[in-house]
């Protein structure tokens, strides 16, 4: 590190590079995009786009994040996506999703926690939602983290890690209308009140993203969370498709 000389104390003093402020400053700038590109994205999904769109927006939303990761300063390694040592995450990845197969088989094997997988929104399971679950994973547990200053695969820090959680609480306002009509557990608990429904879906969510960035840094890749992320959907979806059908 380059030094100067002050001349009141007679000592040499080190001097930051202002490299450093300009990588902060386009980390923080990226961050501001991704967060506007993911606030689009998601009223573009729930409220614009026709179903034939769907498949096409998600996966170029993920690879836009990606991008803009990069531009920031965080790139495959920073966002969980390191592909030289990708045994672990996957490893840990599919052992999550047998003992999630395993909890799903328990829950509709019990009369009383049934309900909970009866969701009329079954039609809607198909590749566009698989595709959601890879942007959400990109962006909440990879993208948002590593701009916030830490990825929770190679490091945990709590500021970027309730931060993108948070983000990914409100990310669920808009799925969370209607809810309680679509999903008879939900209706029956809370009695059809979207307000609450609301509230409880973002602060259910918020501790979710934690879990899953515990889970990212469990596995060291987010390729754990892709997977677990992938068996509570389809096979909440495939649940409750075997119980309507």
């Amino acid at each position: 590190m380059p030094r100067v000389h002050d001349r009141s104390m007679g000592v040499a003093l080190p001097v930051r590079p202002a490299v450093s402020h300009r990588a902060r400053h386009r980390r923080l700038i990226a961050l501001a995009v991704a967060v506007a590109v993911l606030a689009v994205s998601n009223v573009m999904s729930n409220r614009i786009l026709p179903s034939w769109a769907y498949v096409p927006w998600n996966l170029a939303m993920a690879f836009v994040l990606l991008g803009i990761a990069y531009r920031g300063g965080a790139g495959p390694v920073a966002v969980g996506l390191g592909i030289r040592h990708w045994h672990r995450p996957v490893g840990v990845g599919l052992l999550l999703f047998g003992g999630t197969a395993l909890l799903f088989a328990l829950g509709m094997i019990v009369p009383a926690t049934q309900s909970a997988f009866i969701d009329t929104r079954i039609g809607d399971a198909d590749v566009a939602q698989m595709l959601w679950v890879v942007l959400e994973e990109v962006a909440f547990r990879g993208v948002l983290p590593a701009l916030m200053g830490g990825s929770p695969a190679i490091r945990w820090r709590w500021l970027p890690v309730l931060g993108a959680s948070i983000l990914f609480g409100l990310w669920h306002i808009l799925p969370s209308i209607g809810i309680d009509n679509a999903n008879a557990a939900v209706g029956g608990a809370l009695g059809h009140n979207q307000m609450l429904t609301t509230t409880l879906a973002v602060l259910s969510m918020t501790v979710a993203g934690v879990a899953m960035c515990a889970l990212a840094h469990l596995g060291k890749g987010i390729k754990t969370t892709m997977l677990l992320h992938w068996a509570t959907n389809s096979l909440g979806f495939f649940a409750a498709w075997l119980l309507l059908n």
